[in-house]
């Protein structure tokens, strides 16, 4: 796979700090969730380098958490050697935005704001992303935006979008549950695709969980494809 999905990610869901130690990439996460927290390689470590990561890791107060790629096969038997467990196994998708954003959405069903808007916080903080994951939108520094999207007359949905090296990464789509299954995703999803376009983008894509069935079904659905995985691995005890 490419391992560029892998920096757009660090971009537009950026760490408080990414630190060189040895031979590991570390994440300073603040708060912000798995993704802006886990150790990864970043160059070819073995089971002597992993107390050194560990050390690092548990400095900032974070959990002994790894992040593999398709290409950190050796580490990730090591790991598992030594007990850690895999978590939250990840499916990257990606489509070229001007095919999802030809289609229609409805009149005042999506809209783009600079700055997450009260109503949308309430909405993320439904769905269990809150003030540390928000920072996380704050530090992007390219160019993004977040979209409101509304159904039956109130607001129902939002989502975040940033771009780096061409690729515009959508993060954090969530919809209350009340409102699901009647269409809100797919059209914050065409609204994205919209923006992407606008801005230059060649590419939209996104990260879900493969336990997200509903989530994988919908964006299968418009068309996106998977070209890549990454899985975490982490101790029972850690």
């Amino acid at each position: 796979m490419d391992l560029r999905y892998f920096d757009v990610v660090d971009a537009t869901w950026p760490p408080y700090a990414i630190t060189r130690t040895g031979p590991w990439l570390i994440r300073e996460g603040r708060g912000g969730g798995k993704r802006v927290s886990a150790a990864s390689a970043a160059d070819t470590p073995d089971a002597s380098d992993i107390p050194s990561a560990v050390a690092a890791m548990r400095a900032l107060g974070q959990p002994d958490l790894f992040m593999l790629r398709p290409v950190d096969d050796v580490l990730d038997q090591t790991l598992a050697d030594q007990g850690y467990e895999v978590i939250d196994p990840v499916h990257i998708y990606t489509c070229d935005p001007a095919q999802i954003g030809a289609e229609d959405i409805p009149a005042v069903t999506c809209f783009e704001t600079e700055t997450p808007l009260a109503i949308m916080q309430e909405i993320w903080a439904e769905g269990g992303i809150g003030p540390d994951r928000l920072a996380v939108m704050a530090r992007a520094k390219g160019p993004k935006t977040y979209l409101l999207g509304r159904t039956q007359d109130r607001a129902a949905g939002t989502a975040f979008v940033a771009i780096h090296d061409g690729v515009a990464m959508l993060h954090a789509l969530e919809v209350l549950e009340t409102f699901r299954g009647k269409g809100l995703g797919r059209h914050l999803m065409r609204a994205a695709a919209r923006w992407a376009v606008r801005q230059g983008a060649s590419e939209l894509a996104l990260l879900v969980t493969r336990k997200n069935v509903p989530a994988n079904a919908l964006y299968a659905s418009l068309g996106m494809s998977v070209v890549g995985s990454y899985h975490y691995r982490i101790k029972d005890n850690a």
